[in-house]
Order: structure tokens, then C-alpha cells, then sequence
């Protein structure tokens, strides 16, 4: 597809720079991070729907270039001066371990918001919350950003009323999520989500 393709060419390109910059640690750190990511390419959809990261079948995950993208990151933290590129690129690392450390990934999260100030940040933080404190304080949390209109706000905050048995209200969230999004792969997912509330 056009996104493969695109994705293959910002790894040429990351290889490129790393090869001009060999001290830099972003530099190596961003190449990290797309190989983490690409690695898991293959799982992430299925006959079109999505599959979220819990539920992928690691089997289709591209060992050979995770293993590639840790030993990339592990360079890039020894030259220090690890910057956002680098935290990304460790929390997209925690998440292809056996076990996932939600409270590293949050802790990760949290160092990244400082430095950025991102309320998106702050939102994935949330996601690592619910996982270590429950849904309800991740909720609140949620509910203190200042997202209005993104889709993702909504699809998560659904998520976490569901998980509280809250359905009426994760129903009204998913139907929020749905009117923003216009992929239509994320479409059928959250029609899907809202199908099955309706049928507990």
C-alpha cells in the first residue's frame, strides 16, 4: 500500500541519517522508533478491521526487526542526549516484550509530557493508567484534557466508561469518535464496539 510504501522510505532515509549523523541520539532514536513500529505492521489489520495492540497475534510480528530497533534505541541512549524520538522509541520497545511494564511506560509518558506539554501525550499516559490504577482514575485524568473534537479523546474516554459498566454513556462516546473519524477501517471498529454494547 501507498502508507507501506512510505513507511519503507522514511527507514531508507532514517538509515541514511544515521550513517551522516552517527553521534546524534535522536537521530538514531527516530530510526528506532519506525523500526519498532513497522515491525508490528503485519497485525495491526485483518481483513480491514483493526487489532489493537493487546489482541495482535505476535507471531506476525516481524521479530528480526524488533530485535533490529532495540539495538538501534540501546546505541542511541549510550551516546546520551536522548531526547522525545528516543522515549517514543522506548515505549514502542516496552510494548513488544513478553510482560508488558505499564508502570515504565507510564513513567515514560509522564517525562515525555514534560517535555512537550502535549495533551496527546497526556492521553496515551491515561491508556498506561488505567492498566496500573484502574479505569476510573485514568477517567479522571482524561476528563482534565483539553481535547475537545479529537476522535482518539472519545474512543478512550468509551473505552473507560465501558470498562465502568457506564454504557449509555461509552455508547454516546464511541458515537462522538465515530462522527470525527473518516478511515474507514477505524469506522467499522467503533461500529463495531457500539454493536456489541448494545448487545450486553
Amino acid at each position: 500500500s501507498e502508507r507501506e510504501e512510505l513507511a519503507r522510505e522514511a527507514i531508507r532515509l532514517g538509515r541514511a541519517l544515521a550513517v551522516l549523523m552517527p553521534d546524534e541520539a535522536e537521530v538514531h532514536g527516530l530510526l528506532a522508533l519506525m523500526l519498532l513500529h513497522e515491525a508490528r505492521r503485519p497485525a495491526r489489520l485483518q481483513d480491514g478491521e483493526i487489532v489493537l495492540l493487546g489482541d495482535q497475534d505476535r507471531a506476525m510480528w516481524r521479530g528480526s526487526v524488533i530485535a533490529e530497533g532495540a539495538r538501534i534505541l540501546e546505541h542511541a541512549l549510550t551516546l546520551g542526549r536522548a531526547g522525545v524520538y528516543c522515549i517514543q522509541a522506548a515505549i514502542a520497545e516496552l510494548h513488544t516484550q513478553p510482560e508488558t511494564d505499564w508502570t515504565e511506560i507510564a513513567a515514560l509518558y509522564a517525562e515525555l509530557m514534560r517535555r512537550t506539554g502535549s495533551a496527546v501525550v497526556e492521553l496515551n499516559r491515561a491508556v498506561a493508567v488505567a492498566e496500573i490504577e484502574g479505569p476510573e482514575a485514568a477517567l479522571a485524568l482524561v476528563d482534565s484534557l483539553e481535547l475537545d473534537g479529537y476522535r482518539y479523546l472519545h474512543s478512550t474516554r468509551a473505552d473507560l466508561l465501558r470498562r465502568l459498566g457506564r454504557d449509555d454513556e461509552a455508547a454516546a462516546e464511541y458515537r462522538a469518535a465515530l462522527d470525527l473519524s473518516h478511515q474507514e477501517h477505524e469506522r467499522r471498529f467503533l461500529e463495531r464496539r457500539l454493536q456489541d454494547l448494545a448487545h450486553e
